[in-house]
């Protein structure tokens, strides 16, 4: 196994790193061109490899120069097609994502991570990146009596802590509480403080865009941490999403809304501290929400499907 393993090694970096032709690396190890395809497709395979192409400063379509022009910020864009189906969108976004994650990442990094539908679906297609004292931070919290299916959340943290070998800081506290005295209170508790420290500090972070009216139901609204008397009222002051549970309007006002006293996530004020802050989004049907996010500031780099960025464009020209 550890023969198989050198020569693995051996033949990517003649191939990727001194650029010597399939035939040349056959020869030094004794095998056949075919033998060495099959080996620098298996080290792909197996994460030793990673290969992306990402344009440090986004996308350079129309669509991205504008929303790139307009709020200051790399946009990062897949085209997919407004005829292909949700799961492909989400795929092709998620891919070009957790590429984008990867490459932002560095030894002693502290990454934020929220949890929800996005990042569930991004997390799969991290590519091993191991680091070198980084540590995973959760970035809002998401305890909720209601929801059987919390755990997640901690399979999210765990699939970041692993392709980066990083250790993992949970945010042991409701997504809402009940009551923004009762806030307060644990946000003077050591153990809470001590996470909200990390908050200030983070150098990477990245997050879905929930939203109220998205084709695929966003975690916050569809499985119980809102009722239904709560979610009447969002509407009615015209909430269309959040990030980090921090609830947004349209026009990306938030400071008034009451429950956001008591939501547990980072305000987008608060996020402005992060370097690089990657908002992720593959539903057209989220664009109201993502411009809220993209007008309050919360994002430095936007990933998301070219459908989605055009609605966004509309919305901002309407």
């Amino acid at each position: 196994m550890h023969d198989r393993y050198d020569e693995m090694y051996e033949a990517c970096v003649r191939y990727y790193v001194q650029s010597e032709t399939m035939e040349s690396i056959a020869r030094h190890l004794k095998l056949s061109r075919s033998s060495v395809s099959r080996v620098l497709a298996e080290a792909k395979k197996s994460g030793m490899v990673r290969i992306s192409l990402v344009t440090p400063k986004g996308s350079q379509s129309p669509v991205a120069r504008k929303l790139a022009n307009v709020f200051g910020i790399r946009v990062h864009i897949s085209t997919v097609g407004d005829s292909a189906p949700i799961t492909t969108r989400f795929e092709r976004v998620s891919r070009l994502a957790a590429t984008l994650l990867t490459d932002s990442v560095k030894d002693g990094d502290l990454i934020g991570a929220a949890w929800g539908v996005t990042l569930s679906n991004v997390v799969p297609y991290l590519e091993p990146k191991p680091l070198h004292d980084a540590t995973i931070v959760q970035m809002n919290g998401g305890t909720n009596a209601l929801d059987t299916s919390a755990s997640h959340m901690t399979s999210i943290l765990q699939a970041l802590s692993r392709n980066f070998d990083a250790a993992v800081v949970q945010f042991p506290v409701p997504a809402f509480f009940d009551y923004s005295e009762t806030k307060q209170a644990m946000w003077r508790e050591r153990s809470v403080k001590s996470v909200l420290e990390l908050h200030d500090k983070l150098d990477v972070s990245i997050f879905g865009i929930g939203s109220i009216y998205g084709k695929v139901p966003s975690h916050v609204y569809s499985a119980g941490y809102l009722d239904q008397a709560e979610m009447m009222a969002l509407k009615e002051q015209g909430v269309v999403g959040d990030v980090c549970t921090v609830l947004l309007r349209e026009d990306g006002t938030y400071e008034d809304l009451e429950i956001n006293q008591r939501a547990s996530g980072l305000t987008p004020a608060e996020s402005k501290r992060i370097p690089i802050r990657i908002g992720v989004v593959a539903d057209p049907a989220r664009a109201s929400a993502l411009l809220g996010a993209l007008r309050a500031g919360s994002i430095t780099d936007l990933v998301c499907d070219d459908t989605t960025a055009r609605a966004v464009i509309e919305l901002i020209d309407r």
